[in-house]
This record gives C-alpha cells, sequence and structure tokens, in this order.
C-alpha cells in the first residue's frame, strides 16, 4: 500500500476511534438521564449543551481529516516591467483554481489587482499533480544555475497538502516535469489574460472586441493557451450582445465551442 493511502487510512482510522469514543461517552449520558431521579431545568440544560458540543467535536474532527487530504499547487511569477508584473495560479486536487495578477489597465497608471476563480479540466488537474510528483514535489533545488541563461522572470512552484510543505524558485529548469508545468501554467495564464482584456474591452471599447478576439482564436488553434473555458463568463456575455459586431460574437461563441471540449473537474 502506498505510503498517501496509509496516511489517508491511519487519519480515518483516528476519527473513527475518536467519533467511537464520543459516541460511548454519547450512551452513557443517556443512559444516565433515564436513571436519574430528577429533572431539573438546568441539568437538562448542561445536557443539551454538553450533547451538542460532542457533535460539533465530531464534526470538526471529520473537517480535519477531509482538509489534510486536498493538496495544491501553485505557481507564481515576478517579472518586473512586463505586464502582467506579477501573477499567480493555484490548482487543488478537486480542479478548483484561483488566479490572481498585477495587470496595468492604463500604460501610464498604477498595477491593478486582478483575481479570478475556475475550474481546472480533470486532465490538465491530473498532470499537475503527476508532474508535481515526477519533481518530487519541489523539494530541493530545481533552477538550472546557469547565469548566462536570458532573466525570464523569477518562477516559484509550490506544493502543499496535509504532510509536505515545499517551495522552490527558479529563472529555467533542466528537469522535463517543470518544464511542462512552466508551459502548462503561462497558456493558462495566457487564456485568463485574455479573458481580463476582453471584460474591459467589452465593457469601454466594443470596437476593439474583434481584433483582440482574432487573436485569442488563432493562439488557441495553436495550442497556446490552456483552460479557455476559465473565461467562458465572459465570451458568452460578448456572444449575448447584440450591440457587439457579428463577426466578433462569432468568434466568442468559437471559443466558448473549443472550451466545451474539456469538462471542469467534479
Amino acid at each position: 500500500m502506498r505510503p498517501g493511502s496509509l496516511r489517508k487510512r491511519s487519519s480515518f482510522l483516528e476519527f473513527t476511534g475518536l467519533f467511537a469514543s464520543r459516541s460511548q461517552s454519547l450512551f452513557r449520558l443517556r443512559f444516565r438521564l433515564r436513571e436519574a431521579p430528577f429533572r431539573s431545568k438546568n441539568f437538562c440544560r448542561f445536557t443539551l449543551v454538553a450533547l451538542t458540543a460532542l457533535a460539533g467535536l465530531s464534526g470538526v474532527l471529520l473537517a480535519q481529516v477531509t482538509t489534510n487530504d486536498v493538496a495544491s499547487v501553485t505557481f507564481t511569477l515576478d517579472f518586473p516591467d512586463s505586464d502582467p508584473s506579477h501573477y499567480s495560479i493555484a490548482v487543488d486536487t478537486a480542479g478548483h483554481a484561483k488566479f490572481e495578477s498585477a495587470e496595468k489597465t492604463d500604460p501610464k497608471g498604477q498595477d491593478q489587482n486582478y483575481e479570478s476563480d475556475f475550474e481546472v479540466s480533470p486532465g490538465n488537474r491530473d498532470r499537475i499533480f503527476e508532474w508535481a510528483k515526477q519533481a518530487r514535489y519541489f523539494e530541493g533545488k530545481i533552477d538550472a544555475g546557469n547565469s548566462k541563461l536570458a532573466f525570464t522572470g523569477e518562477k516559484t512552484l509550490s506544493y502543499q497538502d496535509g504532510q509536505r510543505s515545499f517551495t522552490a524558485r527558479y529563472n529555467y529548469s533542466n528537469l522535463e516535469p517543470v518544464r511542462e508545468l512552466t508551459t502548462l501554467f503561462q497558456n493558462i495564464e495566457g487564456t485568463l489574460d485574455y479573458g481580463r482584456r476582453l471584460a474591459y474591452l467589452h465593457k469601454y471599447q466594443k470596437l476593439a472586441l474583434d481584433d483582440e478576439l482574432k487573436r485569442m482564436v488563432a493562439q488557441a488553434r495553436q495550442n497556446e493557451l490552456s483552460e479557455v473555458q476559465g473565461v467562458t463568463p465572459v465570451l458568452q456575455a460578448i456572444v449575448d450582445d447584440p450591440s457587439v459586431m457579428n463577426m466578433a460574437r462569432a468568434r466568442a461563441k468559437e471559443l466558448i465551442q473549443m472550451g466545451s471540449s474539456a469538462r471542469p473537474a467534479n
């Protein structure tokens, strides 16, 4: 049996034992209530509080066992003077993902924070955690250590679960699973950045939507974007808007169809 399975089994058995112990205490308390020669209001009130506390403790223990089974992988890029200058994408084993970035909406203005939650397709979710496993969950050094390589931003990969927490920084890595993760996360960021710009253009510059969507369709066809379904709400809003050019709406509809083939993880 694998170590992960043993840990899960151990956590479950520990919870079962604690739950059984509290169940026995609850049974003894109920038995004493039946035998007690008195039924004062204060005693009944105390009994109700005790029963509620036992039930609450059991729920907390179950939640802890469940939480410990959830792992996450996070990719972060910090690249000053670029756009975006910072972003991070966190994906957990349930397929839930969170994107955060510092974007420039005005060339002369300060960076604006942008956030988006979405569901990663099952295929990419599985690839992310398999590559993390192959990279030993980023324990130790993953950077190639070649100072002659051009700087393409400080990248960080982090892994965390109930038993482990590792973080490694790099510019470039010779490890194949790390390179695969880097490419995938950068392709996901490309999709989500399109979503941010499209939402802005839809609100303020509708005539510029067609050119932006044309570029997005071209990149999606060349497999340079990932998780297109992550921006479906933005694309659908464009499709449903009769004030947008028909060509732009058709391109948005095509992108929705591309993303629909990758169903979100349950």
